[in-house]
């Protein structure tokens, strides 16, 4: 007989453990959508573009004006270089330059003033692409192509960073529940009598309860391929109860049945139907099967 673990069944969700939104930086319309629900996506992606007709209209007008500006400051350049060519012969008077020159640098200060506007403006328009804020899978986009956005509006909403499985266990566990306590998680389709189950942790347990349950967060490989909102079943430690393990591996399978070889004497050797209960692990690391009926404290079995 062996200290088994008295597993209890429940039923765990899948969340994430963050939930983050991607909002627009602009107002505008959407013109395009990259991602549907379900897309995963990587931090910094583009998940769609938002575009605003009058960011164009005034990039245009900007580029008129800055044309505008380069040619008034040509002119001006070359006015100074006629006028400092004419005052060396003493044609016209010192103050004649010094005023082309100030115009010369008003239209400079106007050319670098329309110029970072426009910079401004392909900042806004480069803005209007809304970018994923973290890894993870998208869970929902409530817009279409076409829709109106105003700045600061969510156009998706991200599961964020790892998937884990919450908990909510009776009342009584409470003080007997702890972090980092093991926890077996059932596969998503029907096991087979025996089958080792997945193995995860307590991460967290939270100190409050609600409607009369503890509530715990559980880590287990592999949930980023299950839905968020799944129900899995889990396996929980109830407490220690005594039990009849044997290895895996001394359980064979006919017609529906499990048998186990006992070992009557030197010379005989049987087969025996036996019921069979939850999976356990023996020293050493060795997959293992409880008996429920079949075999007595004592019996000696044999390898098939």
């Amino acid at each position: 007989m062996s200290e088994i673990d008295d597993l209890k069944s429940v039923y765990a969700t899948v969340r994430s453990t963050d939930r983050v939104q991607a909002r627009a930086r602009i107002g505008g319309t959407i013109a395009d959508l990259k991602v549907d629900e379900g897309s995963e996506v990587k931090t910094g992606a583009v998940l769609a573009i938002v575009a605003d007709q009058k960011l164009a209209l005034k990039l245009k007008a900007l580029d008129a004006q800055i044309e505008g500006l380069k040619a008034q400051q040509g002119n001006a350049t070359r006015e100074v270089e006629r006028q400092e060519t004419l005052i060396k012969r003493g044609f016209t008077p010192k103050a004649k330059v010094d005023e082309l020159k100030t115009q010369l640098e008003v239209v400079q200060n106007q050319l670098k003033s329309a110029e970072a506007e426009r910079d401004v403006v392909l900042r806004q328009v480069k803005e209007g692409e809304v970018l994923a804020p973290a890894s993870g899978r998208v869970l929902l986009v409530p817009v279409t192509v076409g829709t109106v956005v105003m700045p600061g509006e969510s156009l998706a909403t991200i599961a964020a960073n790892e998937y884990v499985l919450r908990l909510e266990l009776p009342e009584r566990h409470a003080r007997f529940i702890r972090k980092g306590d093991e926890i077996q998680v059932g596969t998503r389709s029907l096991e087979e009598a025996g089958k080792p189950l997945v193995k995860g942790a307590i991460a967290q347990v939270y100190p409050e309860l609600q409607s009369g349950r503890v509530v715990a967060d559980a880590t287990v490989a592999g949930l980023g391929t299950y839905f968020v909102g799944e129900r899995v079943l889990v396996y929980i430690s109830g407490g220690k109860r005594q039990g009849m393990v044997i290895p895996q591996d001394f359980v064979t399978t006919r017609y529906g049945y499990d048998f186990v070889r006992l070992d009557r004497d030197e010379k005989n050797a049987v087969d025996v139907v036996v019921q069979l209960g939850q999976a356990a692990e023996l020293p050493g690391g060795v997959n293992g099967v409880e008996v429920l009926g079949g075999l007595n404290p004592g019996d000696q079995i044999l390898k098939p």
